[in-house]
Protein backbone atom coordinates (compact mmCIF):
# COMPACT_ATOMS: atom_id res chain seq x y z
CA UNK A 1 0.00 0.00 0.00
CA UNK A 2 1.69 3.26 -1.40
CA UNK A 3 2.17 6.14 1.13
CA UNK A 4 1.06 4.30 4.27
CA UNK A 5 1.68 5.20 7.51
CA UNK A 6 1.71 3.20 10.45
CA UNK A 7 0.81 5.29 13.37
CA UNK A 8 0.96 2.87 16.14
CA UNK A 9 5.04 1.84 15.35
CA UNK A 10 5.93 5.74 14.97
CA UNK A 11 7.53 6.94 17.81
CA UNK A 12 6.68 10.36 19.07
CA UNK A 13 9.76 13.10 19.44
CA UNK A 14 9.61 17.02 20.48
CA UNK A 15 10.84 19.59 18.68
CA UNK A 16 14.40 19.00 20.19
CA UNK A 17 14.27 15.09 19.81
CA UNK A 18 14.23 14.54 23.25
CA UNK A 19 12.10 11.81 24.29
CA UNK A 20 9.49 12.25 27.52
CA UNK A 21 10.81 10.37 30.36
CA UNK A 22 8.36 8.84 33.78
CA UNK A 23 9.62 8.19 37.15
CA UNK A 24 7.73 8.46 40.01
CA UNK A 25 4.50 9.39 38.30
CA UNK A 26 6.38 12.21 36.96
CA UNK A 27 6.91 13.24 33.45
CA UNK A 28 9.80 14.68 32.84
CA UNK A 29 10.98 16.35 29.17
CA UNK A 30 14.22 14.71 28.67
CA UNK A 31 16.16 11.60 30.17
CA UNK A 32 18.63 14.28 31.63
CA UNK A 33 15.78 16.17 33.22
CA UNK A 34 15.14 12.81 35.44
CA UNK A 35 18.59 12.10 35.91
CA UNK A 36 19.00 15.02 37.43
CA UNK A 37 15.70 14.61 39.84
CA UNK A 38 17.75 11.62 40.62
CA UNK A 39 20.32 13.23 42.24
CA UNK A 40 18.16 16.16 43.57
CA UNK A 41 16.10 13.50 45.48
CA UNK A 42 19.38 11.79 46.61
CA UNK A 43 20.55 15.27 48.02
CA UNK A 44 17.47 16.00 49.76
CA UNK A 45 17.30 11.90 51.37
CA UNK A 46 21.03 13.13 52.48
CA UNK A 47 19.97 16.46 53.72
CA UNK A 48 22.08 18.68 51.73
CA UNK A 49 19.18 20.14 50.04
CA UNK A 50 15.54 20.79 51.36
CA UNK A 51 12.21 22.31 49.86
CA UNK A 52 12.98 20.57 46.43
CA UNK A 53 9.90 22.13 43.71
CA UNK A 54 9.62 20.93 40.39
CA UNK A 55 8.55 22.83 37.42
CA UNK A 56 7.97 26.05 39.58
CA UNK A 57 6.19 28.91 37.65
CA UNK A 58 7.25 32.59 38.51
CA UNK A 59 5.73 35.03 36.88
CA UNK A 60 8.05 37.65 34.90
CA UNK A 61 5.03 39.99 34.16
CA UNK A 62 2.12 40.51 35.28
CA UNK A 63 -1.05 40.48 33.17
CA UNK A 64 -3.34 43.25 32.66
CA UNK A 65 -5.52 44.69 30.50
CA UNK A 66 -5.50 46.69 27.13
CA UNK A 67 -8.48 48.56 25.51
CA UNK A 68 -11.27 45.61 27.15
CA UNK A 69 -7.81 42.92 26.32
CA UNK A 70 -6.87 40.70 28.65
CA UNK A 71 -3.06 40.17 28.23
CA UNK A 72 -1.68 37.23 29.84
CA UNK A 73 1.05 37.57 32.04
CA UNK A 74 4.26 36.27 30.87
CA UNK A 75 6.04 33.29 32.89
CA UNK A 76 9.00 31.62 33.59
CA UNK A 77 8.64 27.34 34.70
CA UNK A 78 12.00 26.73 36.59
CA UNK A 79 12.73 23.12 36.48
CA UNK A 80 14.06 22.57 39.69
CA UNK A 81 13.89 25.15 42.61
CA UNK A 82 15.42 23.59 45.96
CA UNK A 83 17.14 25.79 49.01
CA UNK A 84 20.92 24.71 49.23
CA UNK A 85 21.63 24.36 53.22
CA UNK A 86 25.34 24.30 52.57
CA UNK A 87 25.14 27.33 51.06
CA UNK A 88 22.17 28.60 53.25
CA UNK A 89 20.77 30.21 49.26
CA UNK A 90 17.95 29.32 47.19
CA UNK A 91 18.74 27.48 43.88
CA UNK A 92 16.94 27.69 40.62
CA UNK A 93 18.02 25.29 38.00
CA UNK A 94 16.96 24.75 33.81
CA UNK A 95 18.44 21.59 32.11
CA UNK A 96 19.28 22.95 29.37
CA UNK A 97 19.08 21.01 25.89
CA UNK A 98 19.28 23.93 23.10
CA UNK A 99 19.06 27.60 24.44
CA UNK A 100 16.02 29.12 22.57
CA UNK A 101 15.39 32.97 21.90
CA UNK A 102 12.81 33.22 24.21
CA UNK A 103 14.36 31.60 26.76
CA UNK A 104 17.22 33.76 26.72
CA UNK A 105 15.12 36.87 27.08
CA UNK A 106 12.82 34.89 30.35
CA UNK A 107 16.31 34.37 32.12
CA UNK A 108 17.17 37.47 31.86
CA UNK A 109 13.80 39.13 33.02
CA UNK A 110 14.03 36.34 35.73
CA UNK A 111 17.28 36.96 37.08
CA UNK A 112 16.49 41.25 37.32
CA UNK A 113 13.28 40.68 39.07
CA UNK A 114 13.82 37.55 41.64
CA UNK A 115 17.78 38.60 41.73
CA UNK A 116 18.33 34.46 41.86
CA UNK A 117 20.98 33.39 39.01
CA UNK A 118 19.41 30.44 36.86
CA UNK A 119 22.18 27.51 36.65
CA UNK A 120 21.44 25.61 33.39
CA UNK A 121 22.63 21.68 34.35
Amino acid sequence: MSGYFNYRNHRSYSKYRNEKVYLDGIKFDSNRECQRYIELKTMLNAGLIKDLELQKRFVLQDGYEMQGKKIRPITYVADFVYFDIEKNKTVVEDVKGMRTDVYKMKKKMFEYRYQIPITEI
